[in-house]
């Protein structure tokens, strides 16, 4: 399976020098958010495949105008070919934002998760907005990450965990992977193409 993921910026791959040869056989789009409603709903209508979103901490656009066709999945878990795919939305706290969250309450968000992933047999792909704590996060209080993911990750052991929220450039697409025990952990900004064996899944 082919995925692209996307979060941060408006890329010029991805709107006006778009080139569909490019991204041929992708399958499904990952958004891990702070983008625009309009660039997800244009993605998913070039491509023509599903679209997955969280939103970031700056999408407090998406309650009135969300992205056409596309499909939240903050605290949920659904299954695409065969892949257990699960989103959380949001940033840490800092400024009393909409789509800031504390510690405690991504605990708690995970928590009323457990059940679902217990009798689903795990998670796959995790997709979120801000990163794991001490994995691509920063010392600030809006980009530090959380430390309920590495639980998570440690728990579930999901063979990726993709987010946004840290933006940086890289040179090479193996800069962008932080191995945590068996999880790449992806931090996405701009976009990202990965390709994922079928036989990896459950």
């Amino acid at each position: 399976m082919k995925i692209l993921s996307i979060s941060d910026i408006v890329v010029p791959e991805l709107s006006d020098r778009f080139d569909g040869r490019r991204f041929d056989g992708i399958d499904l789009i990952l958004s891990c958010g702070d983008i625009p409603p309009e660039y997800l709903a244009c993605i998913r209508e070039q491509l023509n495949v599903p679209l997955y979103y969280v939103r970031g901490n700056h999408d407090i656009r998406y309650k009135n105008s969300p992205p056409a066709g596309c499909v939240n999945i903050h605290q949920r878990c659904i299954a695409f070919k065969r892949f257990r795919i699960m989103g959380l939305e949001g940033s840490r706290w800092y400024n009393g934002g909409p789509i800031q969250y504390r510690e405690y309450q991504m605990r708690q968000m995970i928590w009323r998760m457990m059940p679902g992933l217990w009798l689903n047999g795990g998670v796959d792909i995790v997709v979120t907005h801000a990163p794991p704590r001490h994995v691509h996060d920063a010392e600030d209080c809006c980009h530090r990450g959380f430390e309920s993911f590495l639980k998570l990750i440690s728990r579930f052991k999901p063979r990726y965990f993709i987010h946004g929220h840290i933006h940086a450039h890289f040179t090479d697409s193996s800069q962008r992977v932080t191995l945590v025990g068996n999880t790449h952990v992806i931090n996405t900004f701009g976009f990202h193409l990965l390709e994922v064996d079928h036989g990896q899944a459950d």
